[in-house]
């Protein structure tokens, strides 16, 4: 245990692991790897499936010529945004950032195109002109998604807390999640972000996770606005998936020379206030996950606010006795249908302030946007979370 800037921290590096947590540690490069082949490959056969759904769609019900140049420009596209979205974790350059940024693009469109076309085939026997009016809907769909998704608004949502104290009385904690900087949003971004929390003054700030997206670049230009990001009570990061697909060092020594507070897997204290982090490598496996919050030797008499990037696994926190977590990840699905399919996997957790026990969850849409620059039924938002005593 040790004092910083007046804020003890108790680091589990300090104190010698169980053995069980031990024997339950994985190897983080195998895992990610299987990961990142199971995505590679279901992704493929998803996007290709769909894109052939829709070529075929579209030369039905417009009597286009099945010519190869129609085949090849929709296929290219899909083809890019798999590879250019592989290809972006361990190199950086100009077109390839062009080439993620067209494909995504046409990534969102893709989307909305093959629900239309379902569309198309479902009511081509009523309505005359089907087809212009379901792919019109997608086009237009996609331009409301790219507008939605680049405005930023701030939600705030009161957190009753056990035993606060009176120093964070009425004071607000601002949530900020899944801004996936790399080929899509770049420092640009993060000085806009940094401008609206800057104006709402919050008394701390917790980024729980995909500060970044993944992909290779300029880490520490990404984030070079950050540097100007101040808090009363601190500024707190931990990492997401998409920072674990490759080795999460990098990620975390970025973060670090900007002056934020990493946790990691640790607890800091602030006016009575316990603030705990655990990275989501170690949220996997709920046995490492309870020994990292156990390690952190947390007081249930006094309040706590965790970061951790994902809903789930909750049961573990909430018998630890933390007061309140605090996560992104889902992008509340990001865009229809896909909120739908949130809605279900995700069930109450998947955004908003709830409840597990004694413990408040708030899971928040996020900032950013990941694949498709796009949001249809979500928001871009930053969570203001007012605390006030039970």
């Amino acid at each position: 245990m040790r004092l910083i800037a007046g804020v003890t921290v108790t680091n589990p590096q300090t104190s010698r692991q169980p053995a069980a947590s031990r024997e339950h540690r994985r190897d983080p490069t195998q895992s990610a790897r299987a990961r990142i082949g199971l995505f590679i490959t279901v992704v493929c056969s998803i996007l290709l499936a769909a894109t052939s759904f829709v070529c075929a769609t579209w030369n039905h019900f417009w009597r286009t010529s099945a010519s190869r140049l129609w085949y090849i420009v929709p296929f290219a596209l899909t083809f890019t945004f798999i590879a250019a979205t592989v290809i972006a974790r361990r190199h950086s350059s100009l077109w390839l950032r062009l080439a993620y940024r067209i494909s995504a693009i046409w990534f969102g469109l893709l989307s909305f195109a093959f629900f239309a076309s379902f569309g198309v085939w479902i009511s081509a026997a009523v309505l005359k002109n089907a087809a212009a009016a379901w792919f019109g809907a997608a086009v237009l769909a996609s331009i409301y998604g790219l507008i939605n998704a680049s405005w930023i608004r701030v939600t705030r949502v009161t957190a009753k807390l056990p035993n606060l104290p009176e120093a964070w009385q009425g004071r607000t904690v601002a949530v900020v999640t899944d801004l996936h900087l790399g080929n899509m949003r770049g420092a640009g971004f993060t000085n806009h972000v940094v401008a609206k929390l800057q104006k709402l003054q919050p008394r701390a700030v917790l980024i729980s996770g995909d500060l970044y997206d993944g992909s290779h670049g300029d880490l520490d230009a990404l984030i070079e606005p950050l540097k100007k990001m101040r808090a009363p009570a601190g500024v707190y990061y931990v990492t997401g998936n998409h920072e674990e697909f490759t080795a999460r060092d990098k990620f975390i020594d970025a973060v670090s020379r900007t002056g934020i507070r990493v946790l990691n897997n640790e607890k800091v204290e602030s006016d009575g206030v316990q603030i705990v982090g655990v990275h989501d490598g170690e949220t996997d496996d709920p046995n490492i996950y309870r020994a990292a919050l156990r390690r952190a030797r947390l007081d249930r008499n006094r309040p706590s606010i965790l970061l951790a990037h994902r809903p789930s696994h909750l049961s573990v926190p909430e018998a630890e006795g933390i007061s309140l977590q605090v996560s992104g990840h889902t992008h509340g699905g990001q865009m229809w249908p896909w909120t739908w399919i949130a809605a279900r996997v995700h069930k109450q957790f998947n955004h908003g302030l709830n409840r597990l026990g004694k413990m408040l969850v708030y899971t928040s849409y996020g900032v950013g946007t990941w694949g498709a620059p796009m949001r249809l039924g979500t928001k871009s938002e930053i969570a203001l979370l007012r605390l006030e005593p039970s």
